[in-house]
């Protein structure tokens, strides 16, 4: 067994900083933190305590309810090994992350865990089968403290992003065991940027604070003032979400006139490193040089009373410094997702100042390794959800010869993603389901790969119902609507423009529809327009074309506004039905469905 480097931890550098003394408001913040959360550990017992003391951080982001070890590619983090090369090693499950967790936080008196955002939603069916209450569950076992909310937090709106913090079966299905009432989050949700349209309150509290011993740590949480655009409109129906600098600078000045002079904000957008390794170092050649993206002007904007940025969103793993407005370097980390790597950054507090000293901050990820004892309460809590869900979870759907990689593929025409898309054309293609000549799939949607070795007792090459919902989740409707070929143009354009044009969102596009993308032009023009055929025909600007797309997409989501003017709409099965349906037709035992050849777009780079 060949050995791994260890991460080594990741240093804001070493500058003067005037440290800025205040009278602490006494009991002006009441914070509502899980039983326990106060007394982990004990305190260093005898004499006077030191000056400072320090606080150990612990976070992850993006979990997105995988409390089973994700499968395939998306189950792996690139590790670079001590001669540069890089291998993937696998990653995540709760099991792991819990031991992960416990065993980082022995002999660390002070000790709190906080997470970034998207820890439900988007989920596998062993989660999003029962509304996610199973990885809440696991949130409180891990003995999470604090999280922001994330995007897909609001998949099924605030009422229900309300059930998973305060408790109570599902208005509509009820609960999912004899006896047992679902108890809501022992942790809290901050919000601090969405409100509600008609009172202007913040939907859930927006900051809270971790006490013990006298040390006082912040906690303000936002997600991306984007959520609307990734989310559909009814998952955000009467809210408004306000800029991230902004609200984050309001509650810490709050915060700060209240005493509490140390302050981690967690903020659900996020970055893209310049090496996809978890322990790439992101400080070089200087600090905060190897990050790009979003957050890198968020938290250039956020004032210097927030000492730490703990990021997600992008599912990227990265310790970087970034300067804050005052020029002074400021970590900022994020961890992946699925729980395939978690942070631990050591805050250093000063017990006169009541201050972080942030010269001493250090930060550094780690790998949630499978090779490690998985956590007994967590086996527990899987095995009885799984038994629940057996009997849906386990219906055979298809066949495959081979891995077909969608989540995990880091190419911009995805295997899956052409399948998915032929799925939805053909369920729709009928006159009398729609008629549709073309179907359009987000990436965003694809969650996960199809994986030819068996996930239980079902056999290789077998899919499943419950790892065809892990790829279609969100249990989408489909919609087919009229679309000019003008807009259909602008559509493709739209992928690599506007909100697209730093991040592009390639959508994957069914059989028949062939282009060209440029990737050495730039916006708009990558799109080669006069390269787009449909079926060997150049799209004709003033026709109509019937066009197969999810409820998202049809809505305008992910920057696809063309997309959102279609008229003539007709409502469809789901996404997952067609999924199933096209996995049935198309595969049997003897006849397994083999990766489909990616030839649709033509990319020159």
């Amino acid at each position: 067994m060949s050995a791994t480097p260890h991460p080594q931890k990741n240093r804001v550098p070493r500058r003067v900083l005037a440290a800025t003394a205040g009278l602490v408001t006494v009991g002006a913040l009441v914070a509502a933190m899980p039983a326990g959360a106060h007394d982990r550990g004990h305190g260093h017992g005898h004499g006077h305590p030191s000056r400072t003391v320090d606080v150990q951080l612990l976070s992850f982001n993006d979990l997105h309810g995988n409390l089973e070890p994700p499968a395939g590619s998306a189950g792996t983090v690139n590790e670079t090994q001590a001669d540069g090369t890089v291998k993937g090693v696998p990653a995540g499950g709760v099991e792991y992350l819990a031991t992960s967790l416990r065993t980082a936080r022995k002999g660390n008196p002070y000790s709190v865990t906080a997470a970034g955002g998207d820890l439900v939603g988007a989920s596998p069916l062993l989660s999003g089968l029962f509304h996610d209450e199973p990885t809440i569950e696991a949130l409180n076992g891990l003995d999470l403290d604090v999280t922001a909310v994330g995007n897909h937090e609001f998949d099924e709106g605030a009422t229900e992003l309300a059930r998973l913090q305060n408790g109570g079966c599902h208005p509509v299905e009820g609960c999912y065991e004899k006896g047992r009432k679902f108890e809501g989050a022992d942790f809290p949700y901050l919000a601090a940027n969405v409100t509600n349209e008609k009172t202007g309150k913040p939907v859930l509290k927006p900051y809270t604070v971790w006490k013990k011993n006298g040390v006082r740590i912040g906690f303000i949480g936002v997600t991306l003032e984007g959520t609307p655009n990734i989310v559909t409109a009814n998952g955000v129906k009467g809210l408004k979400f306000h800029d991230e600098i902004e609200t984050v600078n309001k509650y810490a000045k709050e915060l700060d006139r209240q005493g509490v002079k140390s302050i981690v904000a967690l903020i659900h957008e996020g970055g893209a490193p310049a090496s996809s390794s978890y322990n790439y170092d992101c400080d070089s050649p200087g600090a905060g040089d190897g990050i790009s993206g979003p957050i890198v002007d968020i938290a250039k904007g956020i004032t210097p009373k927030v000492d730490a940025l703990v990021t997600g969103h992008t599912h990227q793993a990265y310790v970087c410094t970034v300067p804050d407005p005052s020029g002074e370097p400021r970590m900022v980390t994020s961890a992946s997702s699925f729980g395939k790597v978690y942070t631990d950054t050591t805050l250093t507090y000063d017990r006169r100042t009541k201050d972080i000293v942030r010269t001493s901050v250090q930060s550094a990820n780690h790998v949630v390794s499978r090779s490690q004892d998985p956590a007994d309460d967590m086996t527990t809590l899987i095995t009885r959800w799984n038994k629940i869900a057996a009997p849906i979870a386990g219906r055979p759907q298809g066949f495959v010869s081979a891995d077909i990689d969608g989540r995990g593929s880091t190419a911009l025409e995805k295997p899956l993603g052409n399948v998915i898309a032929d799925a939805q054309l053909e369920g729709l293609a009928p006159a009398d389901k729609g008629g549709a000549v073309v179907a359009f799939m987000n990436p965003g949607g694809i969650r996960s790969d199809l994986v030819y070795a068996a996930s239980g007792s079902e056999g290789d090459g077998v899919v499943t119902y419950g790892e065809a919902f892990t790829v279609q989740p969100f249990t989408n409707m489909m919609n087919v609507v009229d679309l000019t070929g003008a807009q259909l143009v602008t559509a493709l354009q739209q992928q690599v423009s506007g909100s697209n044009a730093a991040s592009p969102k390639i959508l994957q596009v069914s059989e028949g529809l062939t282009y060209t993308l440029d990737l050495t032009k730039s916006g708009a023009d990558r799109v080669v327009a006069d390269t787009i055929r449909l079926n060997g025909e150049a799209i004709d600007p003033a026709k109509t074309y019937r066009v197969a797309m999810n409820e998202f997409l049809a809505g305008g989501g992910d920057g696809f506004a063309a997309l959102g003017q279609g008229t003539n709409k007709l409502v469809g099965p789901s996404d997952l039905d067609l999924f199933n349906a096209y996995l049935a037709a198309h595969s049997t035992a003897s006849a397994p469905l083999a990766p489909p050849a990616t030839d649709r777009i033509t990319i020159v780079q």
